[in-house]
């Protein structure tokens, strides 16, 4: 049976979506074998380079003070993302005066088209307080990989149409910067605010 028009312009969503599904189970394995012999934290995080939505120069130093939940995307994806930040913000809005301590963070794995202008935009739409990042591709490329964070751009038919396949996991850090959790795509928003809480909790209990 021939595909209608409908079903084709889902596919890119679902190829998408499985991709993502898939880089992220990878990824979930991978950070599971580089917890130290110790089973401290995985070595997740590092120092980064990049610009923020207003055009100002925006490195890890600027996170310190704040928990912060991290997540790499791109404002061009079709599902995966904007369906990852609206989780975030459902979460953050559940956590009522906690949120405050929390600063959520896009990384742009698409410098090409997401400028600074086009993520402010974009992440107008999410939590009032999100911050977009983007940068050269050599400062994405080594933020991408301080947080072991799989992308790269699919088979593109001109230089402005093309999808970008990348995991999709949500990063907690610490007020220092230090990886705290980790949560899969697909985590409900519940879940979501649940693990931040317990996370925090836990971390302001150490100190």
């Amino acid at each position: 049976m021939a595909k209608t028009p409908k079903q084709k312009s889902a596919l890119p969503m679902i190829m998408a979506v499985l991709t993502a599904v898939v880089l992220s189970i990878g990824l979930l394995f991978y950070l599971s074998s580089m917890k130290r012999k110790d089973d401290a934290a995985p070595l997740i995080g590092g120092p980064f380079e990049l610009t923020d939505f207003n055009g100002r120069p925006f490195t890890e130093q600027n996170l310190k003070g704040k928990y912060s939940l991290i997540y790499f995307g791109y404002t061009y994806c079709p599902d995966v993302c904007p369906t990852e930040l609206q989780t975030m913000t459902q979460a953050l809005e559940m956590l009522g005066p906690l949120a405050k301590k929390i600063q959520p963070v896009m990384i742009s794995v698409d410098p090409a088209r997401d400028t600074p202008q086009v993520l402010k935009d974009y992440l107008s739409n999410f939590y009032p307080t999100f911050i977009g990042l983007t940068g050269t591709p050599e400062q994405i490329k080594k933020a991408g990989d301080a947080y072991r964070v799989f992308y790269r751009k699919t088979d593109q038919k001109s230089t402005s149409d093309y999808l970008m396949d990348h995991s999709s996991i949500v990063y907690l850090m610490d007020r220092n910067g230090h990886y705290l959790k980790h949560f899969a795509y697909g985590t409900t928003p519940e879940k979501l605010a649940e693990g931040i809480r317990k996370a925090i909790e836990k971390d302001e209990g150490r100190s």
